[in-house]
């Protein structure tokens, strides 16, 4: 199984298999045929009281991950992330954000749920 995150910006590679977006809002100054997006359930991203509190000054990533993974067991984000997971089961996946720092995201932690 192989998922990784990547910035949205970033060229697509071949070895990305399912481009996945995981960012609820489509990424400012992209095109739809730039980015190549194969799938994009927005209802897994973190809700947006969540996004203003790790961006805000209180906000600690270890704090937002624990939030973010109880928003996931959620019944709709649950069935999201076990589509997703199925989908490596079939091969590579890359969740796309964003974020300027995909490794401090939201996206990293669906990375590290669906690796684990």
């Amino acid at each position: 199984m192989s998922v990784r995150v990547r910035r949205v910006y970033e060229p697509p590679e071949p070895e990305d298999g399912v481009r996945v977006l995981v960012d609820r809002l489509w990424p400012r100054g992209l095109s739809k045929d730039a980015a190549r997006v194969d799938e994009w359930p927005k209802a897994l991203t973190p809700s947006t009281e969540l996004r203003r509190w790790y961006h805000g000054s209180e906000g600690s990533y270890e704090e937002f991950g624990r939030r973010y993974e109880a928003e996931l067991a959620a019944p709709e984000a649950a069935e999201l992330l076990d589509q997703v997971r199925e989908l490596t089961d079939k091969g590579a996946v890359t969740l796309l954000t964003a974020a300027k720092s995909p490794e401090q995201s939201h996206a990293a932690v669906l990375a590290r749920l669906l690796q684990g």
